[in-house]
């Protein structure tokens, strides 16, 4: 089987993190910061928003795409494979939502 788009796009965007920022948008990202990084995903988070309450579908989906696309820009400039995240995901699986939020340790 093939490895799911989102670990073949996060190897492609590791590899990104040593590119030319002149040729290549996530090289660019990377270029700036995380914190630039931060706030791209900002951006796209607010843009998938508002295609949910006024947009179509269509637009949804593109713009969901753009998000997991910077989300991932983030987890490789931060060196956090997915997998760690769908990990964290498995060990909520049959909790609550209110519980698991609950049980978290607040700073």
């Amino acid at each position: 089987m093939d490895a799911h788009i989102l670990d073949r796009l996060y190897e492609i965007l590791r590899d990104r993190k040593q590119a030319d920022p002149e040729s290549s948008y996530a090289a660019s990202l990377y270029a700036r910061g995380t914190k630039k990084i931060a706030q791209k995903l900002i951006e796209e988070a607010g843009e998938t928003v508002i295609e949910a309450l006024s947009g179509t579908p269509e637009t949804l989906k593109a713009e969901a795409a753009d998000l997991l696309f910077h989300l991932l820009v983030l987890l490789a400039d931060r060196n956090i494979h997915p997998d760690e995240v769908f990990a964290v995901l498995e060990s909520r699986l049959g909790t609550g939502g209110l519980e698991e939020k609950a049980g978290r340790k607040n700073p």
